[in-house]
């Protein structure tokens, strides 16, 4: 009836003198303690579930610490539980589905809570997306439960909407197009990209030095490549000074002299190259015939098609 432990029940039957209800409510409270004190374990297992109905999908997560409870059949039945009330109340916030009653009167954390204390597992409900409108496409990766994805489309196409929710999957977009990425996204990017292409020009300049003088750049990339390559006789110790003279030389005059406006160029063409890595609809599109395009001009081919909107989820490190 309550899903605790077969010694947990015959010990709360025996406090309540065989009352099922008052051993339920000791249960209970047993496993609400025992929550509150696994509450500062880390959470990197669970079940993210997806479902659409009648024009509104929603995913959800609930997170517990181990794959063996995340398996169990209860805890996927607890997370199906409040993913239904959700899309039922059509929910649009995480914590509106909190606050939800379930069948057994709870609501959904204190569910969560209890189920907690009947595992002894710190367990929480940590991600929950929508989508809300026409043809909407789920996708739960290989049924497993821990990378879930929603798609919608400007026109009812089912295949394309599951190969699109696929992709979404495999490729982890950060964004759907270009304007939709965050100027702080972009601005970062931009930055690393111009710290980059300046570390490769100075090096590509430091390491045409070090030829020119017969040392090979591998042996003295570092300070212990360099030390520990003069023990083994790969270096002289001449050599060894030598390199670290034109390390600083002529790394230092190559920082100094850098093209300014071809550093920008090589850094756009990077974020560009960034841009279609990571933008949904510029992607190269992984599930067609074979043909190398990217996602929006396969869709195209299919009826011009377009991407309005898509979420995606995983407990998976990444």
């Amino acid at each position: 009836m309550t899903g605790a432990g077969l010694a947990d029940v015959k010990k709360a039957l025996t406090e309540a003198d065989g009352d099922f209800d008052k051993a339920k409510d000791i249960l209970r409270e047993r496993g609400l303690a025992i929550a509150a004190k696994r509450s500062d374990r880390e959470t990197s297992n669970g079940c993210v579930l997806v479902k659409a109905v009648d024009g509104f999908a929603a995913m959800l997560a609930l997170k517990c610490e181990t794959d063996f409870v995340a398996n169990g059949k209860d805890f996927i039945q607890l997370t199906e539980d409040i993913l239904n009330a959700a899309i039922a109340a059509k929910c649009k916030t995480l914590d509106e589905v909190k606050t939800l009653k379930l069948a057994n009167g709870d609501d959904a954390a204190t569910a969560v809570q209890h189920r907690s204390g009947i595992t002894g597992e710190k367990m929480e409900l940590d991600g929950y997306d929508y989508l809300e409108g026409a043809n909407i496409s789920i996708y739960d990766h290989m049924g497993k439960h821990t990378l879930a994805t929603m798609v919608q489309l400007n026109a009812a196409n089912e295949e394309a909407g599951h190969k699109v929710a696929m992709q979404v999957a495999a490729m982890k977009p950060v964004s759907l197009d270009e304007s939709s990425v965050p100027q702080s996204v972009k601005d970062e990017e931009f930055k690393v990209a111009v710290e980059k292409t300046k570390e490769e020009m100075v090096t590509k300049a430091v390491d045409a030095a070090l030829k020119k003088a017969g040392i090979n750049p591998a042996h003295v990339d570092s300070e212990d490549h360099i030390e520990s390559n003069t023990k083994k006789g790969w270096l002289t110790e001449e050599d060894a000074a030598k390199a670290r003279e034109i390390k600083k030389t002529v790394g230092e005059e190559k920082a100094a002299s850098l093209n300014e406006q071809m550093i920008q160029n090589i850094a756009q063409g990077r974020l560009n190259k960034f841009f279609k890595e990571n933008c949904l609809v510029d992607q190269e599109f992984q599930f067609g015939d074979g043909d190398k395009e990217s996602v929006a001009a396969w869709l195209k081919k299919q009826g011009d098609l377009k991407i309005l909107a898509y979420k995606r989820f995983t407990l998976v490190a990444e």
